[in-house]
């Protein structure tokens, strides 16, 4: 165990930084950061959380070279999630797209195992959405394994759900950590928090209540004059002032008892008319961004930026590139850094 030793990071996929901070701050030494989108790529230069930044298609990257230049014979440890849309829950709905293996940007996973056997880390980290473990994916959660078995690797995995790790939002993720056979096994860290609706005195005792909307966000409650410009929920504004604070358009169904009712049960993305509750955590911050999408600020306006980087635990300094679009779709793309942090942590404690 050194603990002053620098741990060599590459982190691929990149985005906006997110598990690069997490693993920055636990004490990871991240040499080299990579993504193809320019402003994700940018913010990341901006904030140097990264000793270098390289801002291209991920086959283009020759990453022997970098333990040339670094004059390592390997790295230490690989953290990155390749691009989720094929193993989303969004994507049952859309019937023209393929799936998993089978869709056009499939190669984003193979890429990762290219670069897992090109730097040979003694760690892998690997994030994705949870669909990923869904029985439809079942041929990338295979390739997954048998390359890590091929490339001599262990796997540890979790679904997990972050408002359980002190996070003020209720996101769920699959969590990968590959280790080389040789090594001890992973342990995950423990869960820190607990749903106050189904607190278990024998489990939850040690633990803190889940961090909630109004916690994170309460003090950016402020009346700005643009909000009167940036009316949310598009032709149903006048229905999303209906809707009761953590609830969405179900609100309106016959099934809850709306005595004319306006929607068919289960008709609609979840995130229709979603609204906030100050009294719980947010629902998922995706990537991207609409009228009737949310969720929705409780005062019926759109989330601001430093209020989604608030829910998904980016530092209120930590400045961001491009439009507000450009800027929330960085934001919902990222892992929180807290729970790379807390991952991270855990890694540096049992092998480092």
């Amino acid at each position: 165990m050194q603990s002053d030793k620098k741990i060599k990071t590459v982190s691929i996929y990149s985005g906006c930084g997110g598990i690069d901070i997490g693993f920055h701050n636990a004490g990871f030494d991240v040499i080299f950061s990579t993504d193809y989108w320019l402003p994700a790529c940018n913010t990341l230069k901006l904030n140097k959380i990264s000793d270098k930044v390289v801002c291209c298609d991920i086959r283009e990257v020759d990453f022997k070279s970098i333990l040339h230049e670094e004059k390592l014979e390997s790295i230490d440890c690989l953290i990155g999630g390749p691009p989720c849309p094929a193993y989303s829950k969004s994507r049952f709905y859309l019937k023209d797209k393929k799936r998993a293996l089978e869709d056009e940007n499939a190669y984003t996973l193979r890429e990762y195992f290219r670069v897992v056997e090109e730097l040979n880390p003694k760690i892998f980290f690997f994030e994705n959405v949870f669909g990923f473990v869904y029985k439809p994916h079942k041929a990338a959660f295979d390739y997954l394994k048998e390359r890590s078995r091929e490339l001599d690797y262990k796997l540890f995995y979790k679904v997990v759900n972050t408002a359980y790790y002190g996070i003020p939002q209720t996101r769920e993720r699959f969590i990968c950590v590959g280790v080389k056979k040789h090594l001890k096994d992973f342990v995950f860290p423990e869960e820190t928090h607990y749903d106050p609706s189904k607190y278990n005195p024998d489990t939850d005792k040690n633990k803190k209540k889940w961090v909630t909307c109004g916690d994170a966000i309460g003090d950016l409650d402020i009346d700005l004059p643009e909000d009167i410009n940036m009316q949310a929920g598009s032709k149903h504004k006048d229905l999303l002032k209906l809707v009761p604070p953590g609830d969405n358009y179900l609100y309106f169904t016959k099934e809850r008892g709306y005595k004319k009712p306006i929607f068919k049960w289960r008709s609609r993305y979840w995130s229709f008319l979603l609204k906030l509750s100050p009294e719980r955590p947010s629902w998922t911050i995706q990537a991207s961004h609409s009228n009737n999408m949310g969720p929705f600020h409780w005062k019926n306006r759109f989330l601001r930026i430093n209020e989604i980087k608030r829910i998904q635990t980016f530092a209120d300094d930590y400045e961001l590139t491009g439009s507000y679009l450009e800027q929330w779709r960085q934001i919902g793309n990222a892992v929180p850094p807290r729970l790379a942090y807390i991952i991270a942590s855990e890694i540096k404690k049992q092998f480092f």
